[in-house]
């Protein structure tokens, strides 16, 4: 149930109908709208009866949600959520406006030359986030398994020197503590979207949570993941198209764009597309970006390796630096057609020659 209260509803009216929630054994959630608070209850098993928030001072309507997904879904919050980011260094990013972000990077960090190189080269490009994993789960236990620790100081480091924000991902409740001290942003990858331990305890973070879809995950099981962040205190969820496993083989997986406006019809909050992920190859994450835009996604992720042929891990899907900078200014036309702004500079043909050495 979402309990509407009166657009000059006090904090003392809008603390009286929370205590209620909890004295009848569950759990309020406060909604910030343009205009008015919301109130959604959780842990409610069956349908509550509204007639005792009606009576109460401040309080204009009480609506039954419909949807599993009581907390991200439009039901709740009509308007979109626009996702802040940011870090000690003064940087800010907004996820969910008018604004396309790009966050690029290695797959993995493999050195310090590699993660300085390429957050120099995202510095000038206009780029904001960087990527990169220090813990790697991979599907081979003698694969690159990243870093680590030292990778996450590498990572920092970078962003440091260059104002970049960092996302990377959390492999497990274990590091979790130690990746939420040097990234600004928590990636749920694929793998995890349905390890719930890990779900709830990111919400406990102050931190956005970029949340990929799992390999074969229904957009409700999608949905549902995002529930048990935000159904925990973090209404700071990002979602991430990255490709399912299909019969399909010619690509890594079967990047599934027709999620983006399904999620934006479902959900008020953002979504972005991992193209690299979704096909897997390098020669077609250019056009899937450009239809990712196209069809209305908030942003890209985007993997860039100085030299992919020796990259430690995903290098036949990551983009040379001067594929990257010629990607960025194609899509700026496509995004100005579809009314977004995708604010990265146009680099000269000699300044890409430097950067791109």
């Amino acid at each position: 149930m979402l309990i509407v209260m009166d657009k000059n509803a006090n904090q003392e009216q809008i603390a009286q109908v929370c205590e209620r929630i909890r004295a009848m054994g569950f759990k309020p959630h406060v909604i910030a709208g343009e205009d008015r608070v919301a109130i959604g209850i959780t842990g409610n098993k069956g349908a509550l009866d509204k007639e005792p928030f009606l009576s109460m001072s401040g309080v204009v309507d009480a609506v039954r949600i419909t949807k599993p997904y009581k907390l991200v879904s439009r039901e709740v919050k009509p308007t979109d959520t626009v996702v802040t980011i940011k870090n000690s260094n003064g940087a800010e990013v907004k996820i969910g406006g008018d604004e396309l972000h790009i966050m690029a990077g290695p797959c993995s960090v493999e050195s310090e030359t590699q993660i300085n190189e390429i957050a120099h080269l995202l510095k000038a490009s206009g780029v904001k986030i960087m990527r990169g994993g220090a813990f790697k789960p991979r599907t081979s236990p003698y694969a690159f398994q990243g870093l680590k620790l030292k990778g996450l100081e590498l990572l920092k480091d970078a962003a440091e020197k260059t104002g970049l924000l960092v996302v990377t991902e959390v492999k497990d409740t274990e590091n979790l503590p130690a990746v939420a001290e040097h990234a600004d942003i928590l990636q749920i990858g694929a793998r995890n979207m349905q390890n719930f331990s890990l779900l709830e305890a990111v919400a406990h973070y102050n931190k956005p949570v970029l949340l990929k879809r799992g390999l074969a995950a229904t957009i409700e099981e999608f949905l549902m993941a995002a529930e048990y962040i935000v159904s925990n205190g973090n209404p700071n969820v990002i979602f991430c198209e990255r490709g399912i496993r299909t019969y399909e083989t010619y690509t890594r997986n079967t990047l599934d764009l027709s999620c983006v406006p399904v999620i934006q019809h479902l959900s008020h909050l953002p979504i972005i597309v991992d193209p690299s992920h979704g096909v897997g190859l390098w020669e077609y994450v250019a056009p899937m970006s450009k239809a990712a835009i196209a069809c209305g996604a908030n942003g890209l992720m985007i993997e860039v390796h100085p030299n992919p042929a020796e990259a430690l891990s995903d290098g036949p899907q990551s983009l040379k630096p001067k594929k990257f900078i010629s990607l960025l200014r194609e899509l700026k036309p496509v995004a100005e057609a579809v009314g977004k702004r995708l604010n990265v500079n146009v680099l000269n043909e000699t300044k890409s020659l430097e950067l791109c050495a």
